[in-house]
Order: C-alpha cells, then structure tokens, then sequence
C-alpha cells in the first residue's frame, strides 16, 4: 500500500517490475537488471570517447526479455549476453553514483559480438584509449566469430 500511494504522490518512480527508485535519471535503470554493466553506445559516452548522447544501454547475462523498454520515463536499451562472456567493466563515476561500464578493450568486442555497427569516429577514439595486453586477454575469451570480427575492425 504504501509503494502504491507513493507512485500516486509521483515521490518514487517504477524502474522495472519490483524496482523502485527515489532518483528521476534513467541511468539508474539498470540496477534493475543487476548483474549487469553499461556498454556499446552508452559506454562511449560515460567514458567520454563520444559526445552523443544515447539511451542507455543495459547489459545483463539475467533471463529478460531484451529490447527497448521505457523506464523513468525515458527509453532504454536492454540486451543479453551469455555468462561466458560477462566481463570487462569497471566502475564509472557518473554525478553522484558509481555505474559499472565497460572497459573501452570490452565495449570493442561487444560492438563485434552484438553486431552493431561502430561510428568512424568512435573507432578512433577506441583505438587511441586501447590496452594491447589486456585487449589480447579479453579476445582469448570470445568466440572464434567475434575475434575474427574485432581483428577486422583493428585493421
């Protein structure tokens, strides 16, 4: 009852099923989800290797249903990805809350594996933010596909 008259009184607003939130920016949405990281477009933008703005973009290796979805009354983009390859992100000082993002080496492969096509320009900034060593570490974890998909967009 009392979630209920709170949602009414518009002081908390429903994140996802269950999930509540006191705090109105969508990118919060994603501890809904958690386990779960920032990556792709929105990962480029928390680590500042692109000045667009984009919805934010929710990776969980949890059983959801992936899409967009409208949460906090904004648009997010929630995909899933295997156990497998649930790695690669560290933790992002974002105003006052620290969000887990994807390394620039991981965000690289994820463009790859989600087959998503990655701006000229972003490339760019990927490449010149790169770790070889642990860019080699991460590709010895992914599928041959992927790998092979990466190595190309290195070239």
């Amino acid at each position: 009852m009392l979630v209920h008259n709170l949602l009414k009184k518009k002081e908390i607003l429903r994140v996802a099923r269950g999930f509540y939130s006191f705090q109105t920016d969508p990118a919060l949405a994603g501890f809904a989800f958690s386990p779960f990281y920032y990556g792709l477009q929105e990962a480029l933008s928390l680590r500042n290797l692109w000045e667009q703005e984009t919805n934010p973009v929710i990776i969980t290796p949890k059983k959801v249903r992936p899409g967009l979805r409208s949460s906090m009354g904004a648009n997010i983009v929630v995909r899933r990805i295997s156990r497998k390859m649930f790695f690669g992100f560290g933790m992002v000082k974002y105003y006052d809350f620290w969000l887990p993002v994807s390394d620039p080496e991981k965000t690289l492969i994820d463009f790859a594996y989600f087959r998503e096509r990655l701006p000229e320009e972003a490339l760019r900034e990927i490449k010149k933010s790169l770790d070889k060593k642990k860019l080699r570490g991460y590709l010895k974890k992914t599928p041959f596909l992927t790998r092979k998909k990466v190595e190309k967009m290195l070239e």
